[in-house]
């Protein structure tokens, strides 16, 4: 099946790719001829994902999914959330949210956080079905690795060997991450359903 990921982070359309049933063509935003900025002004990341997706179909035309991902630090309660990607500005990048979120940090003993990814799926009939995944661990103080993206570099999983996911393949990384088991829901369900 002919699927769309609401994204051209090519660094989640390679961290998704194998995860999918192998018969799934995923298509980018590129891919289909979509080029501008989509829309992401709800104020929770279900309500990011499904107005992502909604908008690729109605738009589009295709079946698509999209995820929102938060990062959500304890002692920040819950802080940077659905503003992740624009922690430190508008300019959505990483870099700076790491910078400003490890300073946010500076002084607090509890360094617990966990990633939340929610993916909303619109099937050609229009309906939504979302999907969600978790994983904890707590923020580094200093960056580490070199993969991955983001706020991986200073993200290191409970579930881990004591690397950041920065330090960790793709595929090490897929067998935790919170995009993983949210994504693990959509193909149980693609599976289910027989597209």
């Amino acid at each position: 099946m002919r699927l769309c990921f609401a994204s051209n982070n090519t660094h989640k359309l390679d961290e998704i790719r194998p995860l999918l049933p192998p018969d799934t063509e995923l298509l980018s935003l590129a891919a289909i001829g979509c080029h501008e900025e989509l829309p992401e002004t709800q104020d929770t990341l279900v309500g990011n994902a499904r107005q992502k997706a909604l908008y690729v179909w109605e738009h589009y035309g295709v079946p698509c999914f999209a995820d929102d991902t938060g990062l959500e630090v304890r002692a920040l309660n819950g802080e940077p959330g659905v503003y992740s990607a624009r922690y430190a500005g508008p300019q959505r990048l990483a870099a700076d949210n790491v910078a400003k979120l490890l300073q946010e940090l500076q002084g607090h003993a509890d360094r617990s956080a966990q990633f939340r990814t929610v993916v909303a799926l619109v099937l050609p009939d229009g309906t939504v079905h979302e999907f969600a995944g978790a994983v904890e661990g707590t923020i580094t103080e200093a960056v580490s690795g070199n993969g991955g993206f983001g706020y991986d570099p200073i993200f290191r999983p409970k579930e881990g060997d004591g690397r950041t996911f920065a330090e960790m393949t793709t595929t090490e990384k897929n067998q935790i991450s919170h995009r993983a088991r949210a994504v693990a829901g959509l193909v149980q369900f693609l599976n289910e359903a027989n597209f």
